[in-house]
């Protein structure tokens, strides 16, 4: 009996209804219930009038914007490093930039909060973003690497033999051609930066609170339809951002293409 290679996508397939597409109908249901199961419109209308959950979901915007742009400053020049066969030429460097990532974010967050200890230094939004930017770094690292060294280096010696200067070679063809995966280190940055309230938890010691938390106490203390709203809230924001970098993305390809 020969079995079809599209069965094997039947596990997949089962795993992503119900754990993914279920998950997404509930909250979508519950956003537009009230405690009745009668649809309303009132828990999108109680976050736009509560002040407090609204600051906070603007102040987790900026937070999230804030790590993701030290990321992306602090990423893109070790990613160039490390794609550039000139200057690193150990494959245990990358290693080393990868290796936080097989450990545990609440076990680095516990050693940050330990280090901030140890230095006697205060915890608070200062350690909230230095934690953060720990832990999600590697997650722009190895996106732009990867693109980076998966790049022909025939562009740049083109366009070094029509005499562009080392700084123009990669403002017009390395960063053009490797924004694919800034894009992508950026929204696996900023995604779960913005949700994030275990991590807001411990480096603040709940002196700071992000969207993720309010999140999280409207669940616990039973509100499940204004958290749901909110979370819906949250994933829109999230569409909205990761259909705006697809349309990079194409645009990125099509000038790829181009050259």
């Amino acid at each position: 009996m020969t079995i079809r290679r599209s069965a094997w996508a039947i596990p997949y397939g089962i795993f992503l209804i119900a754990a993914v597409a279920l998950p997404l109908i509930m909250i979508a249901v519950y956003a537009f219930q009230d405690r009745s199961g009668s649809f309303t419109l009132q828990n999108f209308i109680k976050f736009f009038k509560t002040p407090e959950d609204l600051h906070t979901f603007i102040y987790s915007i900026q937070i999230a914007l804030i790590t993701t742009v030290l990321c992306l400053i602090l990423g893109y020049p070790a990613a160039w490093i490390l794609a550039n066969s000139s200057l690193n030429r150990s494959a245990v460097t990358l290693i080393l930039f990868i290796l936080p990532m097989w450990i545990n974010m609440l076990v680095r967050t516990l050693a940050t909060v330990a280090l901030f200890d140890f230095l006697r230094m205060p915890l608070g939004e200062g350690a909230l973003i230095f934690g953060m930017v720990y832990n999600f770094l590697p997650f722009i690292i190895y996106p732009v690497y990867t693109t980076l060294h998966k790049m022909d280096p025939s562009y740049a010696e083109a366009a070094q033999d029509l005499g562009a200067t080392p700084l123009k070679v990669f403002t017009k063809v390395t960063l053009p051609l490797s924004m694919p995966g800034v894009w992508s280190g950026v929204l696996m940055v900023f995604m779960p930066t913005i949700s994030t309230f275990a991590v807001a938890e411990l480096l603040t010691l709940n002196k700071v609170k992000l969207f993720g938390t309010t999140i999280q106490e409207n669940i616990n203390n039973g509100l499940w339809h204004y958290g749901s709203a909110l979370a819906l809230i949250m994933l829109l924001i999230i569409g909205i951002t990761s259909a705006f970098a697809d349309r990079d993305d194409k645009h990125a390809d099509e000038k790829g293409g181009l050259l």
